[in-house]
């Protein structure tokens, strides 16, 4: 399978990537009543996260005072996947906030409403209580409420906001519903997200993707660089100074513990990563399969 993403001249190479089938996701969600839907339940210190998210450029590899306002423009992704986009442009930092809500709210029915303390959710996040941080949690809510998301893979198309709810400023509440397109895309495949070296990468866009990208692969292939420019959202276009930036962002994540080592050879980005326990047994049952 080719890596596409919908911006110009993309670079392609063989990717081998996990798919459920529509059928294989019909047949978990349809005909269950919606209040007995839930959401994969991972371990407190890591973030369960879509691979369609991780393996394309939704939450983008920018600093927040670039993003841009999209008109049902196309994301880049992987190939087999098309992503129309909506609304403010979602970034890094966007990707803790939406993990967070999941994360707090994962042991809940999909369709629930479900009351948070802004307070616990800062605490999360860690950050502060303070005002500026306040404000930016209710601004970090409202771009992922009115994110409108259209994703077809698998023969089918699903369409909605990457968040749904509002606050309660009285008493310092957030409400949130999980809506069931969202439970699809965790049924299409997800991966846990290691949280403590993702807050070590903060304010380090393109670390913090590849941290995603790199997580949501059990055994990493050559990755082209221009693929990762792409795929990441990135809007450094100059060749040079993104390969650069690219270098200082693998050594993030050699010096948080994300990767053994990474090499370039030629255009290509080669990385040892050691797998997760949950992606040994994966790695385990398919060799014997």
């Amino acid at each position: 399978m080719s890596v596409s993403v919908h911006t110009k001249a993309p670079c392609v190479l063989e990717l081998r990537i996990q798919k459920m089938s529509a059928q294989k996701i019909q047949a978990r969600g349809a005909d269950i009543p919606k209040s007995t839907l839930q959401l994969p339940c991972w371990p407190d210190a890591t973030r369960g996260i879509p691979n369609a998210w991780l393996r394309s450029a939704i939450f983008a590899a920018i600093q927040a005072k670039t993003r841009r306002l999209l008109k049902r423009e196309f994301i880049a992704t992987i190939d087999g996947v098309e992503i129309r986009m909506s609304g403010w442009q979602l970034e890094q930092s966007d990707a803790d906030v939406w993990g967070v809500f999941l994360h707090l709210a994962r042991r809940q029915p999909i369709g629930n409403r479900i009351l948070l303390r802004e307070i616990q959710i800062l605490k999360e996040l860690v950050r502060s209580s303070g005002t500026n941080d306040r404000k930016w949690l209710k601004a970090a809510f409202v771009r992922l409420a009115g994110a409108a998301i259209e994703m077809k893979f698998n023969g089918q198309t699903i369409v909605g906001a990457m968040l749904k709810g509002g606050w309660d400023e009285r008493a310092n509440m957030y409400l949130v519903e999980i809506e069931p397109h969202i439970y699809t895309l965790y049924m299409a495949g997800w991966t846990q997200v290691n949280w403590e070296e993702r807050v070590r990468l903060r304010r380090k866009p393109l670390s913090l993707w590849l941290h995603g990208w790199f997580s949501s692969h059990a055994k990493p292939f050559s990755l082209c660089i221009e693929t990762i420019q792409q795929l990441s959202g990135s809007a450094n276009t100059h060749s040079g100074s993104f390969n650069r930036q690219l270098a200082k962002a693998l050594n993030d994540l050699v010096s948080v513990g994300a990767l053994v080592s990474w090499t370039f050879n030629g255009h290509l980005v080669s990385v040892v990563r050691l797998p997760s326990s949950s992606q040994k047994r994966h790695l385990a049952n398919r060799k014997r399969g």
